[in-house]
């Protein structure tokens, strides 16, 4: 138990309920310093102190086991990966040796390297065939996200308490949804012919919102309920934006709230969660029930995370067909590379092979965890002929030992080792010597080559 790092946990779960550090070191009978010193990981918790602070949250003792260091180190080993750090020989083991005994510093020193990629970006004179850097906006909501686990309770609340008005006043949610609409903010809604790669606009002057009519149902629904949160939930999503830095992310943070109330008022908590226990995360059934995609429910799914009817932790990636992570989240403690394209033995990548088709993949990654991962590629595009399509794939996934929850292991012996499929987070810094799939050699090693032998992979022959 001493060795647990969940101060980070600790410290969201304060957050998430507007407690202050005072009242609850005054509530568990520790000094606010003391609170201090464990929510960043620099004291030990006791037994007796981590179920006083269990109760007083309401949660089992095991949920606050936090995988915040396990996070860290993943970001320090893509870090050290960069090329930047190509002569620096800094091995696995002493990035975590770094991230266990001074995270402080090893999280400062990330910072620091973000915004060196960040100046990087706004470089004037980059070759043509530099890779294109992170957008410093977008890496921020993936870290707000995290630190809130992508569940945010004022926003769900909002969303309950329109989904009961809705309810109240008709049997079909679209069309008291239109009527809400209508009623509290004298909002027309109307299917129109909008410009080409336009899905969704406000006429703020008619008071109208225009929703493409070539766009399939369930994503006009979620775009209706999308506007209807910047307008009845403004007040909760700025207070939630109020903690992101000025620049560009805090009107991606409304965005992407604003995209978590709509999936809250479709799917609310209460029926959804019970509807992923008693259908064991059946996606296509639950999207069946709810009137949501594949891609909606499966996001959704990993916002569950309310005291007291947790869902399973989750982690979720989407990618496109060129290796692109556009979604990254995780609960489940697999790491998920924050710059760069995945591991190609990750069942995200081949789900492109069959698509519409779910894969599943036991993972293990090189620290020795084992995770259990579904996966589905699928095209987006306007119900119209001719219409260009864009082709994602989605991972889904938990650690093994949620596994049985999900109705897509039935059939599957997950104590099968030849089942398992050993992937890692990205080549730079995976130490796997003898994948034949490795697109660049390990940060650590330096060539050792013979001529007399052709591997599979010239890596593969490394000092």
């Amino acid at each position: 138990m001493e060795e647990l790092q969940i101060g980070g946990r600790i410290g969201r779960l304060r957050r998430q309920r507007a407690i202050s550090q005072a009242d609850l070191a005054t509530s568990i009978g520790i000094s606010g310093s003391y609170l201090n010193l464990i929510e960043h990981n620099r004291r030990k918790i006791t037994v007796p102190l981590l179920l006083k602070i269990a109760g007083y949250f309401g949660v089992e003792p095991g949920e606050l086991a936090d995988s915040d260091e396990g996070r860290l180190v993943g970001d320090l080993m893509e870090m050290f990966g960069d090329d930047v750090f190509a002569d620096s020989d800094v091995t696995n083991i002493e990035v975590r040796d770094l991230a266990h005994a001074n995270p402080m510093a090893a999280r400062a020193m990330l910072q620091l390297y973000r915004r060196f990629r960040a100046e990087g970006q706004a470089a004037p004179a980059r070759a043509e065939d530099e890779p294109e850097h992170f957008h410093l906006a977008t890496d921020r909501i993936s870290d707000f996200l995290q630190e809130h686990a992508n569940y945010f309770p004022t926003i769900e609340e909002a969303a309950e308490r329109i989904r009961a008005d809705i309810d109240s006043s008709a049997d079909d949610f679209a069309y008291g949804l239109r009527t809400y609409l209508f009623n509290v903010f004298g909002t027309e809604l109307r299917l129109a012919s909008l410009p080409q790669g336009i899905a969704r606009t406000y006429d703020r002057t008619r008071n109208q919102l225009l929703i493409s009519d070539i766009l399939p149902a369930e994503s006009a629904t979620f775009l209706i309920a999308h506007q209807l949160g910047q307008m009845a939930a403004n007040a909760e999503i700025g207070a939630l934006v109020a903690e992101l830095p000025e620049g560009d992310a805090p009107a991606l943070g409304r965005n992407v709230l604003a995209a978590y109330f709509a999936a809250a008022l479709i799917m609310p908590y209460g029926p959804f969660q019970r509807a992923c226990r008693d259908y064991r995360y059946d996606i296509e059934r639950l999207g069946r029930r709810f009137g949501a995609s594949f891609e909606q429910v499966a996001h959704r799914m990993t916002t569950l995370q309310r005291p007291g009817a947790l869902g399973i932790p989750l982690h979720l990636i989407r990618t496109d067909i060129a290796g692109n992570i556009s979604k990254r989240f995780s609960l489940s403690g697999i790491h998920i590379p924050r710059h760069s394209g995945a591991c190609p033995r990750w069942n995200v990548y081949s789900a492109f092979l069959s698509p519409e088709r779910v894969n599943v993949q036991i993972s293990q990654m090189p620290d020795g965890e084992r995770y259990f991962c579904i996966a589905r590629a699928f095209s987006k595009g306007d119900h119209r002929y001719n219409a260009p399509l864009r082709h994602f794939s989605i991972g889904l996934g938990c650690s093994i030992l949620h596994a049985r929850e999900l109705i897509y292991s039935d059939g599957i012996d997950l104590n099968n080792t030849a089942q398992i499929v050993p992937i890692g987070v990205g080549c730079r810094i995976c130490p796997r010597m003898e994948c034949g799939q490795r697109a660049h050699p390990p940060a650590d090693h330096r060539f050792r080559l013979d001529d007399a032998v052709r591997p599979e992979s010239i890596y593969g022959k490394m000092m």
